[in-house]
């Protein structure tokens, strides 16, 4: 009897010992992140179960816990990349109202022109209207190099993140390849699970990701549509082709030939390759968030910034042009007047068709077209564009614009000239089954930049770059409108010879003539114009028609509305994210009082077992005297 006592009490005092061991453990770990609460359950043994010993030490997980603080950490990394990158950009245009944002900038500059058509004498005001355009070409373009300094900064952020995820996925194949070969009852076992946890974690946080735990206790790590980055001691490569500094047109493309910008390059552990953003493989964390502001938000900001400054530029040099139903009644046609039509100066035609409207888009250059010109470069992304040649520009040249739209157009429309309009006025008909329902172009009245005397109200304030070239929407040797917000700035000519802004020579006013003022604030407050679609200011996938200034309400009220939603995103975010930190922490987190608790009642079991352990030697010594 009394070493049947004393030998249950030495195997209680082991056990004891040892889940006092793992409670000390747990203490002295309470902030040490990763790490999970170790648990020790003692297990019978003998006959009839009368001994005890010591089980295996094991982590208190709770696996659909765990499970949401992953889908819960990618979630608020993506959110906090978009509401940080968001709030960089919406800082880009000022605070609304400030002189020197881009809406106070714009607001003086058009009172800058309201007060020399009342004074159209004054030198003072000729030279308050050149500071005022000077500072808002200068405030749009500083705005659209910050645009390209995010989208180069999410560049080098991708390549980072890249390289931390590899990194991430080579030590989970390691720690897979170590559990698999660790017995379950080894004590370092948990120590190992931990760390590979904490690894998953931090994966997380890059990309989304699931995890399916095998049989041996390694994982296999899968993205969230389902390609799998680490499968036992294996893991995928990741690559990132990084560009480095980003320009306007460095723009992604699905074919990496055509791409400007970098992908991310899987090699999967079964030997094949994945790019894993034009599979759309990565969908949160901040991987994610970071495509989407390089190649989605950043790059509408930057069309954004393109057409504000191609309409602050045209509305000062062009002449909007509209067609009208003919008056000698004929139906289905339109009158227009496309008088100096140039390269880029788009025609575009809305018409219905079996019930659906569309646009064509026809827009002309000066030299042979290309075969086709993408749609996402013209007002409408959704339209059909045809280039077409101007006559008289080169061999194979139509001999008149009739002839020249007449071609473009083909079968369906007959294009001749308007009775009784001038040279360049033009009739289009619809001879199929389409109707016509709109015409529409903006044409340049200046022939160049230096023509700042043209007789006419229009004149060349805003160019384009150092060449002060004129800007017209050109379309020769790519898109003019790409980038030119980087590159909009006040045109010398007039700069040198500010009287240029109230005298038209050869239409008989003097330089104390308001009309050119007068018109060009006009132009710009009250004409409307046509603003693409990918801009997005309209809301939705069409093209949006306003003034220049009321573009420039738009502009500022979209990227605040925008930053102020990624901020109420990535707030409601965090508090998920909290709750599925506090969940996790209430199983599997270290409780200091509840530790204390356990520690308390196994020192009381340890002196029950020593004591029985003194009373067991205490009958032996009695039995041993007798």
């Amino acid at each position: 009897m009394a070493f049947d006592a004393l030998t249950t009490a030495t195997a209680g005092l082991r056990v004891t010992q040892s889940q006092i061991g793992v409670v000390s453990q747990n203490i002295a770990n309470v902030g040490t992140v990763g790490y999970v609460r170790r648990t020790l359950t003692p297990v019978t043994t003998g006959p009839g179960n009368a001994g005890v010993a010591s089980g295996t030490i094991a982590r208190a997980i709770d696996a659909a816990a765990l499970k949401q603080l992953r889908s819960e950490t990618s979630g608020a990394a993506y959110t906090s990349t978009l509401a940080g990158i968001r709030g960089q950009l919406d800082a880009l245009y000022g605070r609304p109202g400030d002189g020197s944002a881009l809406d106070g900038m714009f607001n003086g500059f058009t009172q800058s022109l309201q007060s020399l058509a009342a004074n159209p004498t004054s030198t003072a005001a000729r030279t308050t209207v050149v500071s005022a355009a000077s500072g808002l070409a200068t405030t749009i373009a500083t705005a659209a190099n910050g645009v390209q300094s995010l989208r180069s900064g999410l560049e080098a952020q991708l390549a980072s993140d890249t390289n931390d995820a590899n990194t991430l996925l080579g030590q989970l194949a390691k720690l897979n390849a170590r559990l698999g070969a660790t017995p379950k009852t080894d004590a370092s076992r948990p120590d190992l699970e931990d760390q590979r946890d904490q690894a998953l974690n931090s994966l997380a946080g890059l990309m989304d990701i699931n995890t399916v735990t095998l049989t041996d206790g390694s994982v296999s790590v899968l993205t969230g549509s389902g390609a799998t980055l680490v499968d036992h001691g294996n893991a995928a490569t990741l690559s990132f082709s990084s560009r480095g500094t980003l320009s306007a047109q460095a723009l992604y493309s699905d074919d990496p030939s055509q791409s400007g910008v970098g992908t991310i390059m899987a090699t999967l552990p079964g030997g094949g390759k994945i790019d894993l953003i034009a599979s759309g493989a990565i969908r949160s964390g901040s991987i994610a968030a970071a495509v989407e502001l390089r190649d989605t938000v950043l790059p509408q900001a930057q069309r954004q910034l393109d057409d504000l400054a191609a309409g602050l530029a045209r509305s000062m040099s062009d002449r909007p042009a509209t067609g009208t139903a003919p008056a000698d009644g004929t139906k289905n046609a339109l009158d227009i007047d496309l008088t100096g039509l140039t390269s880029g100066n788009a025609v575009t035609l809305t018409v219905q068709d079996g019930g659906v409207q569309r646009n064509l888009i026809l827009i002309p250059f000066s030299g042979t077209p290309p075969a086709s010109v993408p749609a996402g470069l013209t007002d409408d992304s959704e339209a059909t564009v045809i280039p077409f040649q101007l006559p008289g520009s080169g061999n194979g040249a139509p001999a008149t614009l009739q002839e020249a739209l007449s071609q473009a157009l083909g079968g369906g429309y007959a294009v001749s000239a308007a009775p009784g309009g001038a040279a360049g006025a033009v009739r289009i008909a619809g001879t199929g089954s389409a109707s016509l329902l709109a015409a529409s172009a903006s044409v340049t009245q200046v022939d160049s930049a230096t023509d700042i005397k043209s007789g006419k109200t229009q004149i060349p304030l805003f160019v384009d770059g150092k060449a002060a070239t004129l800007f017209t929407g050109s379309f020769e040797g790519g898109s003019q409108l790409t980038g030119f917000a980087q590159r909009i700035s006040i045109n010398p000519s007039v700069a040198g010879n500010a009287a240029s802004l109230v005298g038209i020579t050869g239409s008989g006013t003097s330089t104390g003539d308001a009309t050119r003022p007068q018109a060009l604030y006009e132009a710009l407050t009250g004409t409307p114009r046509t603003f693409s679609s990918a801009s997005g200011i309209g809301g939705i996938d069409a093209p949006t028609t306003s003034s220049v200034a009321e573009f420039v309400q738009g502009v500022i009220s979209v990227q605040g509305s925008a930053a102020a939603a990624a901020q109420d995103l990535d707030q409601g975010q965090g508090i998920a994210l909290s709750t599925a930190q506090g969940r996790f922490a209430s199983t599997s987190g270290v409780s200091i009082d509840e530790e204390m608790s356990n520690l308390i009642a196994l020192q009381q079991a340890f002196t029950a077992n020593a004591r029985v352990l003194t009373a067991a030697r205490d009958m032996l010594d009695t039995l041993m005297r007798i």
